[in-house]
């Protein structure tokens, strides 16, 4: 019965209802455009305005912003509004804010009344929900028509969004004097900290603000604003939301008399970001206090570097394990006389040396070499190319590890030459230093000293890549990820893919990145760190450094388990200045950044990666039968493929062991047979002088028959060489001197040049020659009858 009766009650509306409309067909549709009229009359985006970029640090803190595009400083909507902000803004303004549909009729009526008695505009009675309105309809005039127009959009944003909401856009969008827009720009500007630390007077100082802006302004009618103010305070205490204590010290605390300058922590990380979230609010990785103090190294050795004329230098510090940045320094604080604008970090420099550890790890990775393995360091010229060490010395024979931390550049040369150029160029692609963008004979060998460009940022990349290979390889049951060599990112809430896990490795595998590191901790340290190895304290850490030609840049690039730091110093115009040496003007950037970091232990032993072998404690090379001093070593599995020891060779000597000797001159029995180490005649010359216990091999016995041997070479020119030859002031064509090496330095040697004699030498073997232009040969020949040819081309 119930239910028959609601159905036929329900009919009987409807009906009702039915009729009612036919009836008034007019009013109906003129109620429903209303309807529809007062649903769209608020825009979507109520606020188009540009905002600031924000940056903060991992921690939120405010690390820097730029102005917005209007002039304002306008920082991007508040997550949230402080909870003391939005007591005071309510208790000012509107305290029935929680409870009016968006307007307050009794407000209303009082400043109807007010501005009619007084005869002009007193009062507004406006809730902060109309202020909003009014905010986002700016440059409206204030007239009872507008009133009228901002009422009904402010009772259709009651229905749009939450009370908290609505306060968030008041916050972010009320103005607080001058260029200042928003609670968040305003707390920065007047105070110099964040909202949410903010006192109870402060609070109520920036309440009072945003009622008359161009009348009340920090610095000026002091006596006005802090009458308002406390006025506030003192509602505050009557509402008992705060204690009389409370009141007591808010009313003390003194009125911000200028605008505080805005944190620029990371000035070029702000432009940095600005270029892809401009007028966003952003979370960086970077961690605050590492930036402070990072700025702080760099402005103090800034200081130091200008009086050498050196005015820039930039500084990145990575966390190999998220590739998050934790500091970056784009350049020092010098003047826009100096390029100070210039982000150094992703600006294309010449590498120096600083890529010689890649080249390092490409050969150990192919079986190409060993760590010991003795390399050629001995004057060079390949075609046109006359490459020499930083020094101007040679070693004629110095190991590969030693190279390397030495940075010498002869053997890093060779050693390109002996890997490939367009191999190595290939690897360089692989990991993707992008300013590595000609071909491999564009820029030929000079490749591996500083003949092409690359940036901080890439660079850093990359030994970063190293480093994880090697921690990923060790927690991963030996694989390796696909995606190593990812970018780092500067975002707090990215994620970097590795990709996936991998028996095959990404481009090197880890043992030789784990030999290469070996050999780049001993590079020698800036003074001051020199004997790090002796304290327990002491960071264990590869490095590289690099100087490019002209002394133009210095670089330094360092890495732990956990953190990867790069520096550049040099002048951003490219003007190079004596003195401008990684070493000297890097490293000891580099060493101090390293000190504020927690220590790290060094990477484990890639064993499955390595195998142990008997090594020729002489030559480095794998331990041939003849190697008299043996080690067992750990090298690259790659390693089993390289030669056994080839300067090992037996001689047969006389009892006396003063002379070699032979079956045409020595019984068998009364021969004594050794083992003895031997260098190339060119590699001896040099190594003798820094080996004093090197012994070179003694000559043959005058009654001795003898095969050839091969014991003198030319120190220049070298096979297939084109020669220019100098001119003096004059334009007078000058002579070339022409050098060579021989195991008997005291031997005569005869010189020849196309069959035509041209004098003899002995002890030093040097000959001044001035040969016509085109093709000759030079021919030398010993008193022992030895000989030796190269041909040359003779240019002007």
């Amino acid at each position: 019965m119930v239910l028959t009766s609601v159905l036929k009650l329900k009919n009987a509306l409807r009906s009702y209802i039915i009729k009612k409309i036919r009836r008034n067909k007019i009013k109906t549709a003129i109620l429903i455009v209303l309807l529809i009229a007062y649903y769209f009359c608020l825009p979507k985006t109520l606020f188009d305005v540009p905002t600031s970029t924000v940056i903060e640090s991992r921690e939120g803190l405010l690390l820097g912003a730029k102005i917005a595009d209007d002039g304002q400083w306008r920082f991007p909507q508040l997550d949230s509004v402080p909870e003391k902000f939005k007591t005071c803004i309510i208790q000012f303004e509107d305290a029935y804010f929680y409870s009016h549909p968006g307007f307050n009729p009794v407000s209303i009526a009082k400043a109807l009344w007010q501005n009619m008695t007084s005869g002009e505009v007193q009062r507004g009675g406006s809730t902060l929900t109309q202020q909003v309105i009014r905010l986002s309809r700016k440059g409206k005039n204030r007239t009872y028509f507008e009133k009228a127009i901002e009422l009904v959009l402010a009772t259709r944003l009651e229905f749009r969004l939450s009370k908290d909401e609505i306060l968030k856009l008041y916050a972010s969008h009320a103005p607080f004097g001058g260029n200042v827009v928003g609670l968040d720009a305003a707390a920065w500007r007047y105070f110099g900290r964040r909202p949410q630390e903010l006192s109870w007077a402060e609070n109520a100082t920036l309440a009072v603000l945003p009622n008359a802006p161009s009348l009340i302004y920090p610095g000026k009618n002091q006596i006005r604003l802090k009458k308002k103010r406390n006025r506030l305070l003192k509602k505050l205490l009557d509402e008992e939301i705060i204690d009389d204590l409370t009141y007591q010290l808010a009313i003390e605390e003194p009125l911000p008399q200028k605008p505080f300058a805005l944190p620029q922590t990371a000035t070029h990380l702000l432009n940095k970001v600005a270029e892809t979230h401009k007028g966003q609010r952003v979370q960086t990785s970077v961690a605050s206090y590492l930036q402070q103090e990072t700025n702080a190294i760099v402005a103090r050795h800034y200081n130091e570097l200008q009086q050498n004329q050196i005015y820039n230098a930039a500084v990145l510090v990575l966390d190999v394990k998220t590739r998050k940045v934790l500091a970056y320094v784009g350049n020092t604080p010098t003047d826009r006389r100096h390029q100070k604008d210039v982000n150094i970090i992703h600006k294309p420099r010449s590498t120096g040396s600083i890529m010689k550890p890649f080249l390092y790890a490409a050969m150990l990775d192919a079986g190409d070499l060993l760590p010991n393995t003795l390399v050629v360091d001995v004057p060079t010229q390949i075609g046109n190319y006359n490459p020499k060490n930083f020094k101007e010395t040679y070693d004629g024979a110095v190991t590969a590890k030693r190279a390397l931390s030495r940075s010498l550049n002869v053997p890093a040369v060779r050693m390109l030459r002996q890997y490939g150029l367009e191999k190595f160029h290939y690897y360089l692609q692989k990991l993707h230093l992008k300013d590595i963008s000609q071909s491999a004979d564009h820029y030929g060998l000079s490749l591996i000293l500083g003949g092409a460009e690359s940036n901080l940022w890439d660079l850093c990349r990359t030994y970063a890549g190293f480093s994880s290979t090697l921690t990923h390889f060790g927690e991963n049951s030996s694989q390796y990820f696909t995606n190593e060599f990812c970018e780092p990112s500067f975002l707090n809430n990215s994620t970097v893919d590795f990709g996936t896990l991998s028996a095959e490795k990404t481009i090197f595998d880890a043992g030789a990145i784990y030999k290469t590191y070996e050999s780049l901790k001993e590079v020698n340290r800036p003074e001051g760190e020199e004997n790090w190895e002796f304290f327990d304290s002491s960071k264990q850490i590869a490095w590289k450094t690099g100087t490019s030609f002209g002394f133009r840049d210095a670089w330094a690039i360092g890495t732990t388990k956990d953190y990867v730091v790069g520096v550049w110093v040099g002048n951003a115009d490219g003007e190079g200045r004596p003195g401008l040496i990684g070493t000297v003007t890097a490293a000891p950037i580099l060493f101090d950044v390293f000190d504020m970091l927690p220590k790290s232990e060094w990477f484990d032993i890639p064993y499955d990666e390595l195998v142990e072998v008997e090594i020729c404690a002489q030559s480095g090379y794998r331990a041939s039968d003849l190697c008299v001093e043996k080690q067992q070593q750990f090298i690259p599995r790659s390693g089993l493929k390289t030669k056994p020891c080839p300067y090992h060779v037996l001689v047969h000597l006389d009892l006396d062991e003063r002379y070699q000797v032979n079956s045409s001159c020595q019984p068998l029995n009364q021969m004594v047979h050794k083992s003895w180490f031997v260098l190339p005649p060119l590699m001896e010359y040099y190594y003798q002088h820094k080996n004093p216990l090197y012994k070179t091999l003694p000559p043959f016995r005058n009654d001795c028959t003898t095969a050839f041997q091969k014991t003198m070479d030319f120190l220049y020119p070298e096979k297939n060489t084109k020669v220019f030859l100098p001119k003096d002031f004059d334009g007078n064509i000058n002579g070339v001197v022409f050098r060579l090496a021989h195991s008997i330095p005291d031997t005569k040697v005869f010189w020849y040049l196309d069959e035509t004699f041209l004098g003899e030498t002995e002890t030093i073997h040097e000959l001044e020659i001035k040969p016509n232009v085109g093709v000759h040969t030079i021919t030398v020949v010993d008193a022992l009858g030895n000989e030796a040819t190269r041909t040359i081309e003779i240019q002007e």
